[in-house]
Order: C-alpha cells, then structure tokens, then sequence
C-alpha cells in the first residue's frame, strides 16, 4: 500500500542504509558515505532498547524514515531523533512532514517530555523544523572532539 506509515524493522534494514547513504552525501551534508557504513549506523540505532522508528512505503517500497531513541534524565524521558531521511528520487513529496508528525505524536503518547535533534545550522533544515515547533537550544552548546 502506498502512502503507508509503520514501524521500522530490521527486516528492511538494507534499504535503510540505502537511503540513509543515499540522503545524507547530498545537500545540505554532503557526507560521503558508503552504503555498509549507513547499514551499519542504522543497525545499531535500531537494536537499542530504547529505539523507536517508522517508515514510509511509496510505490512498494521504503522511500523513508525516522529513527530515534529516548533516555531518561530527572525531569522524565526525552526522545531525541537521530535519523531523518527520505530517498532523494521521494523527496518534495511531503513524506519527511508525514514522518515527523506522526513520531511525534506518537512519542506524545507515550509520555516523552520533550525531543531533542542535531540538524544543519544553515540551508533549510532549520526552517523546516521550525514549522514543527523545535527552536535552538541556547542553554547548551554542541561541542566535540576529534581523536
């Protein structure tokens, strides 16, 4: 069925890193990754415990998905969305706005106290989560370390 939203599972775990590698060495991240090292990446989300995600089947097959995983801290359990992406060749067709709605409105009801996301400070990732509601945190800071 076409149009279709459900849980993500390992059994399309390859079509996954397919989009995921696919999405992510395009704009705006221009990340250049090989199709194993995405397969790999989602796998590891997906056998948290804590792991919550959905996927979107067009025209047969998986052109999307959102993947996220929730911790508990002393004000209750925050979800945070570490994978968002659409097949580039589905994209424009408002499957990313489907996807997000529906996570959120299903972590609502399962109690999550707020979401938290790593995006693009630039380009139109902002203001795409902005419709959503999501502002930039400006009590904390993303910071790193490369080894």
């Amino acid at each position: 069925m076409d149009g279709m939203i459900q849980k993500c599972g390992m059994n399309h775990l390859e079509r996954y890193g397919e989009i995921y590698a696919e999405a992510f060495s395009g704009e705006p991240w221009n990340d250049h990754w090989k199709k194993e090292d995405a397969v790999i990446h989602v796998k590891e989300l997906l056998e948290s415990p804590q792991a919550y995600g959905l996927e979107y089947i067009e025209e047969g097959k998986v052109a999307g998905f959102i993947l996220g995983t929730s911790m508990l801290f002393h004000y209750g359990r925050m979800f945070e969305i570490n994978d968002l992406a659409v097949d580039p060749a589905f994209q424009r067709r408002g499957i990313a706005d489907r996807l997000l709605r529906r996570c959120l409105a299903d972590i609502r009801e399962m109690g999550m106290k707020g979401v938290h996301l790593i995006t693009a400070g630039e380009g139109i990732l902002p203001a795409f989560y902005g419709k959503y509601g999501f502002e930039k945190e400006n009590k904390v800071i993303l910071m790193g370390l490369e080894l």
